[in-house]
């Protein structure tokens, strides 16, 4: 699935998640490594939703930025 929203705009959802949901994107970003391995984007951000009671726009995120940075170290 493609991002919704721009590039600036995820930048900023992650910067306000620490302030938002009390967690560090990093925390978050491991709480989807330790979480069930969905395979389709909306499942996880589904997942994350609902297991933790986040917003839409910053379950996104999350969901997002993981697999961003998933996709980097398969190309490192």
């Amino acid at each position: 699935m493609s991002l919704v929203f721009s590039e600036e705009t995820h930048r900023n959802l992650l910067a306000r998640i620490p302030h938002c949901t009390g967690r560090e994107v990093s925390d978050w970003l491991r709480a989807v490594d330790d979480g069930p391995a969905f395979l389709r984007f909306e499942e996880k951000v589904s997942w994350l939703r609902g297991e933790y009671d986040l917003a839409h726009g910053h379950a996104k995120a999350i969901v997002h930025e993981h697999d961003m940075r998933r996709a980097a170290r398969r190309l490192s």
